[in-house]
């Protein structure tokens, strides 16, 4: 079955809003979400991450699912989803500049694949994208 979720950026450099809609099989591991959240960001794949449950994106109180526990290769969205009442979901990236975005599942009732479109897809993009490295030094050469 196909979920849809809506992937939000809460935390980062950018001040301005962005989000993406994506459809994606509800097998899929973190990892896999992972792997199309930074196509449809369009960043390097270059920083650890994470995925965590909490009632925000700064509690403390989480629970967590990341390269050390093993929760990325082995936990699936259909693992995640639903969420207890009160808690959300989010994907923090690069521990430094500390990117958190919010997944939030789509009220829209899962579907079966449709032949022909291959999953995962955006199905939908507003707010500007983010910058993962913004050119800090444009005016030096001024």
């Amino acid at each position: 079955m196909i979920l849809t979720l809506t992937i939000k950026l809460v935390r980062g450099f950018c001040a301005l809003p962005w989000q993406v809609t994506l459809e994606i099989d509800e097998s899929a591991t973190l990892e896999d979400l992972h792997q199309t959240i930074q196509k449809a960001v369009d960043f390097d794949d270059d920083h650890l991450y994470e995925f965590y449950i909490a009632r925000t994106g700064r509690s403390r109180e989480r629970i967590s699912f990341d390269d050390e526990n093993e929760g990325l290769y082995e936990i699936t969205l259909n693992g995640v989803f639903p969420l207890e009442t009160g808690k959300k979901f989010f994907y923090l990236f690069d521990y430094g500049d500390n990117w958190v975005f919010q997944i939030t599942p789509s009220r829209k009732k899962s579907f079966p694949p449709v032949d022909g479109i291959k999953y995962p897809r955006v199905i939908a993009e507003s707010g500007t994208k983010p910058e993962q490295y913004p050119d800090w030094d444009e005016d030096e050469d001024e």
